[in-house]
């Protein structure tokens, strides 16, 4: 290196890469772990559930007439998921995913379309059992009932959710 001689200065700027964004990995495993053992199907809900014209459930601490309001239409549903032809694990997690996402957005209304089983083998519908289910076990989940005929009827479910 003795008769090395150094480079001109050219007036350049190096540039470096933008590091990544870092990523909470281990955050998101365990909240993968979490809703995994969130919801459980094993929950017995019909002794919950008001049997009336429509199927529906409210919280302790909520009123009749929520429920009543929410079957009506008086508050404006501004936000929704299919659950067709997902099996019942991706159901499961898609829908604890919406819940959190609209919980997150302050959406105080949504619509879970479940549908009626008529794909179903043997035609059973086993998501519109056991979405219910999985509703009564969320915090966030004041109350739902089953659509009115001109959402989905008993097809869907409006959920009335807590807000913060």
């Amino acid at each position: 290196m003795a008769g090395a001689t150094p480079l001109r200065a050219s007036g350049r700027v190096e540039l470096r890469p933008a590091a990544p964004p870092a990523l909470p990995v281990q955050r998101m495993r365990d909240e993968q772990a979490v809703l995994e053992e969130s919801l459980s199907d094993e929950i017995d809900i019909e002794r919950y559930l008001d049997t009336d014209e429509t199927l529906s459930w409210r919280r302790a601490g909520i009123g009749p007439d929520v429920v009543r309001r929410l079957r009506r239409g008086e508050w404006v549903v501004r936000m929704q998921i299919d659950l067709h032809g997902l099996r019942v694990d991706e159901a499961r997690e898609a829908l604890v995913g919406f819940l959190a996402q609209a919980v997150r957005d302050e959406i105080r209304c949504v619509r879970i379309i479940h549908g009626k089983g008529l794909g179903s083998i043997g035609k059973e519908p086993v998501l519109k059992r056991k979405v219910p289910r999985w509703l009564a076990q969320r915090e966030e989940v004041l109350a739902f009932c089953e659509a009115r005929p001109n959402d989905g009827g008993s097809g869907a479910m409006i959920v009335l959710l807590r807000v913060q």
